[in-house]
Order: structure tokens, then sequence, then C-alpha cells
């Protein structure tokens, strides 16, 4: 059935490929899917059919990322999803005892819907958060260090009507409002990001910093956030005064230059000073005697039968025999010759080395016990297969 998406999922939409360059407006398809996910609970066909409309792309582009990310659910979903990780850590620490003990108390499992439409139950392979393992989440909102009974408590009270509040984040809304914060709108509830806070895990860092007097040189926690043009400004000062900091150049050197027999050149020639280089070595680059690429000279050095092998790679020798004798030209054209003919490949879709005569004789006397005494269809087969 065909579904009509509201002129406000529309507006959106819009406003949301305006946040894009002209011609970058499908990077906006995956905050759209969200946005019609928040509408329909799922990305639909029509959902899928409606990112492709707005975007000017065709339904296999936008299908091919709606199925790729888990975050789209292909089929109606509840208004709370409950995921549980059953990854290392969580799962050691009794993550997959939560989840078998919400499989039993809902009647459901992985990626299904309770009858009632409320919560959608599937496990998670990691949910990032395993300082605080057994963790499981509502609509990606944390619930921390559960057991198998605080679980069921938190199913049983979305079941109810209530709004648990969440171990760190705002609180609970069902997953189209959230879907809808994911396409990059705010949250308009009254409260919605006034309450929670950060875990102890995630300030033990900071306690210990704290603890031991470790902080960052130079750091001002109340030194305001620069503007792009202020930081900008920064960094061309920083530039020029690295510039003016750079040392003169060498000039050439007045030292006089000594001639092929040791006496010294007529007055006034001078030589230019040797480059120095990193390392401060005075000593002339020398090009090496050969410009192919060391790849090339090992192929050659290992593949006499190229004709232009030679032994110029420094550690590397032709290969030879026993004794000594590098192999003629045409030595490895010949064995993989040989090899070739005595491997002949596999004809009419069989795997190379099956032999058809062998299947064929094992039918045929198959047949023939079944005709003689009589045995099933299923012995036959069994009788072929041993055979």
């Amino acid at each position: 059935m065909s579904v009509v998406f509201t002129d406000e999922t529309r507006e959106r939409a819009r406003e949301i490929i305006a946040r894009y360059p002209a011609d970058r407006s499908r990077s906006a398809l995956l905050p759209l899917l969200h946005l019609v996910q928040a509408e329909e609970g799922y990305v639909s066909p029509a959902g899928v059919a409606f990112c492709a409309e707005v975007l000017g792309l065709n339904k296999a582009q936008v299908g091919a990322v709606a199925t790729f990310y888990t975050m789209y659910k292909r089929k109606p979903t509840g208004d709370f999803l409950v995921s549980v990780c059953t990854n290392t850590m969580c799962n050691v620490l009794g993550g997959q005892e939560v989840y078998d003990t919400l499989a039993e108390h809902l009647g459901v499992g992985h990626d299904e819907t309770t009858a009632d439409g409320t919560i959608t139950l599937e496990h998670a392979e990691c949910l990032a958060a395993c300082d605080y393992g057994p963790v499981m989440t509502v609509n990606y909102d944390f619930f921390d260090g559960v057991d198998a009974s605080t679980a069921v408590g938190v199913v049983d009270e979305l079941r109810a009507g209530g709004r648990p509040m969440p171990t760190r984040g705002a609180r609970l809304c069902t997953l189209k409002e959230m879907a809808v914060q994911l396409a990059g709108f705010a949250d308009e509830r009254d409260g919605a990001v006034a309450d929670g806070g950060p875990g102890e895990p995630t300030l033990r860092g900071l306690r210990l910093a704290q603890q031991h007097g470790v902080s960052v040189p130079g750091f001002d926690p109340n030194t305001p956030i620069r503007s792009k043009a202020e930081a900008d400004k920064a960094a061309a000062e920083a530039k020029a005064k690295a510039e003016a900091a750079k040392p003169a150049p060498v000039e050439a050197s007045a030292a006089p230059v000594k001639g092929g027999d040791g006496a010294s050149a007529p007055t006034g020639v001078t030589e230019p000073a040797k480059p120095v280089d990193a390392t401060g070595s005075t000593t002339r680059d020398v090009k090496a005697p050969d410009d192919k690429s060391p790849q090339v000279r090992t192929a050659e050095t290992r593949q006499p039968d190229a004709g232009t092998a030679v032994p110029d790679a420094p550690g590397t020798k032709v290969p030879a025999d026993r004794t000594g004798t590098a192999p003629e030209a045409g030595d490895a054209r010949a064995a993989e010759a040989a090899g070739v003919a005595a491997n002949a490949p596999a004809g009419d879709g069989k795997p190379a080395g099956d032999e058809a005569g062998a299947q064929e004789r094992n039918l045929t006397e198959a047949k023939a016990g079944t005709d003689a005494d009589g045995a099933g269809t299923a012995d036959a087969n069994e009788t072929g297969a041993q055979k």
C-alpha cells in the first residue's frame, strides 16, 4: 500500500538536503533514512522510494545503504528497542544470561517484537561500554551494570507505560522520537536533556589526574574556544615567526680548490660549499648503477628464462642446480607445460579429479542391487554412497 508522507516530513527533508552543497546532496541520505523511520517506525519500501525521489537516486542505491546499517529497521519495530550486549566482555559478566532471561520473559527472540508492539528485543555485538558491563540500551540510551532481574524490571516498567531513567543520558523517548533526533532535529520535549550525567568509570581518569596533580602544561580550562578567524590569524602569525627565524643561506666557500696533482688551483677560483643533508654529512649523492626498481631486479634474477637476468642485485644469485650450473632458458616453461598436461582441466562443472566413471558405476550397482533384492531407495542410495 502506498504511503504518503506528511508535509512536515517533506519540509524536514528539504531542510536536511539544504545542509549539504548542491552537488553533494546524496550525502543527506543517512539522516533522510532516519527521518522516514521516524514517521513509519521502520524504513519501508515507500520510505526507500521517498528518499530516492527527493535525492534523485534510484531505489537500489538507497536500499543498499538502508540494508547496510543495523540502525535502519526493515520491518515494523516496537516503541522501545531493547538491545543487550552479548559480546566478549559483557558476555563474561553475564550479558548472555540477561538476553536469555528477557527472551523467555517477553516470549520473543532476536529482532522480534512483542504482541502489544511495545518492545523489540535484539542482541548487540558491542555497545562500546565495556567498563559498564553488562549493559543494555533502550532506544540507544544506556542501562549499565544490569543483571537478569533489573533488565526484567526495566521492560516491565516500559510495558506498563513508565519511562525508567537511564544510567547515563536523557529521559527515554520512543524509537520514532529518537529517529527524529538522529535525523538532526532537537528534542522538543520539556526537560528532555535536563537529566543524566557521566558515570563514575568515565570520570575515573579525571579523578586520578586530580589526585596525583597531573595536568597539561599551560592548560587553562577557562580559556574560551577560539573562532575560526582567530585560529587562522594565530596560525598565520606563527608561520611568519617561523619564517623569520630560519637561518640565512650558506654562502660559497672561499677555500682554494686543489688541482689533480694536489697543487692549488689558480687564485680566484673557488668551489661551492658542499650541501649538508639532514644527517650532517657532506658526501655527494651517488646514482645507483642500475635504474631498475628492486622488484624488477629481484624478478629477473629469480627467473632466468627472461633472458635478461643478471646477478646484479646485491646479495642475490642466479638460481643454479646442485652442480652449480644455471638452468637453461626454457626449462621453466617446459616444466609448466608438463604440469598442465598431467592435470587436465575439469569439465561439465565438476571439481578437478571428479571421475564421472566412478559415479556411473556406483549408480549402476545401486540400481542393480535394488532390482535384485527389492531394497528401498534409501538403502540403494546408501550402498552407492559407500561404494
